[in-house]
């Protein structure tokens, strides 16, 4: 049974369009003209009530994957991105996250996805992930959610093949993982340029991140930057009119105590890693400075885990990497609403240009 809200809703717009409806064809003199202005009227209705029609589709999306709705008005998406990483920690026995109970986070309705909701959010795209070991373990987190343990135990030792690429297909719902090992900045942009720009279709979401491998072998933050850069300009040389999903996995907190050669302790320090992060900042990749990829922060997230989510001081426990695979997931869900706004604003430009043409020509 359909919930109060999309019953209301339902209701609502028969009370509106159909005695419009029926008024446009008692009155019109052609059939055509009829559903020109009935289109016409609807998109213009549409457009007005933009930020109410998100709030409702944010609503009707929660019903989808979450069916219980929370006690709460949503907000709509774009209000609730600058959000998506306010997760607070409780360590009572096993590290464990959940979303901030602030009113401003609880209004977005933020959801850990279940096995059913990702697979319903994710059903036939192609997600590419390219990185280090870093993003390896987000491959698992999705692997993790997607597979019963029987398949993961099955797909997991080839996952993990040492500095090795990585493809499955879940083929009963249409999706495909690819994980290629990229463990320096210029190994993305080759990647970018020479196997994704020149054969479309582009994957629906990616991935991209790496940087330990830079801070270790050449420790030169300014390098990182402009390698950095590079992967922006690749990104936006890509002939397509709309650009994949995509995200920039960020470095994790370094605990120098245990890591375990004197190389990656004398190398990789706090000071070095505040370094490379201001560098990607400079590059304006990230969405929030305007740029085309939105940050999954695992240094915050590592940092909220703590020292005794690792071992070796930069790979963290799973925990960490599903807590990046759901912002990351809620955050698709959210842009997939603001594409339904962008639509519905681009319907109404196209619409109202021809009428005005028309009204021109007559």
């Amino acid at each position: 049974m359909l919930p109060s809200a999309q019953l209301a809703i339902f209701a609502a717009s028969v009370v509106l369009f159909v005695p419009m409806g029926l008024a446009g064809l008692h009155l019109s003199r052609t059939k055509m003209l009829f559903f020109s202005g009935i289109f016409f009227i609807f998109l213009f209705v549409a457009v007005h009530l933009a930020p109410y029609f998100l709030s409702i589709s944010h609503l009707l999306l929660a019903s989808i994957f979450f069916p219980s709705p929370p006690p709460y008005s949503l907000l709509p998406p774009s209000s609730c991105l600058p959000f998506l990483h306010r997760i607070s920690w409780t360590h009572v026995s096993d590290p464990a996250w959940s979303w901030d109970p602030s009113a401003p986070v609880r209004s977005c309705g933020f959801q850990s996805l279940s096995n059913q909701d990702a697979s319903i959010l994710l059903n036939g795209s192609w997600i590419l992930v390219a990185g280090d070991s870093q993003a390896r373990l987000l491959v698992l987190a999705l692997l993790r959610l997607l597979l019963d343990p029987t398949s993961l135990a099955s797909v997991e030792p080839d996952l993990f093949k040492r500095h090795s690429d990585y493809h499955i297909a879940i083929a009963d719902r249409g999706i495909k993982i690819d994980f290629l090992w990229a463990p320096y900045e210029r190994n993305i942009t080759d990647l970018i340029v020479r196997n994704i720009q020149p054969v479309p279709p582009y994957p629906d979401v990616m991935v991209l991140g790496s940087g330990l491998w830079h801070m270790l072998h050449v420790t030169n933050s300014s390098n990182y930057g402009e390698s950095v850069n590079n992967i922006k300009e690749a990104v936006f040389s890509l002939h397509s009119p709309v650009l994949p999903h995509m995200f920039w996995l960020g470095l994790p907190t370094l605990i120098s105590s245990k890591l375990n050669t004197p190389e990656k302790r004398e190398r990789m320090t706090d000071a070095m890693l505040d370094a490379y992060g201001r560098e990607v900042a400079r590059t304006k990749i990230l969405r929030q400075s305007g740029g085309p990829l939105m940050l999954l922060d695992v240094r915050w997230l590592s940092r909220g885990c703590g020292a005794q989510c690792t071992e070796d001081g930069m790979h963290y426990n799973g925990v960490v990497y599903n807590a990046a695979l759901q912002i990351m997931l809620n955050a698709l869900s959210s842009l997939a609403l603001l594409s339904l706004q962008e639509l519905l604003f681009f319907f109404f430009f196209l619409v109202t240009k021809l009428e005005l043409s028309s009204c021109v020509h007559n």
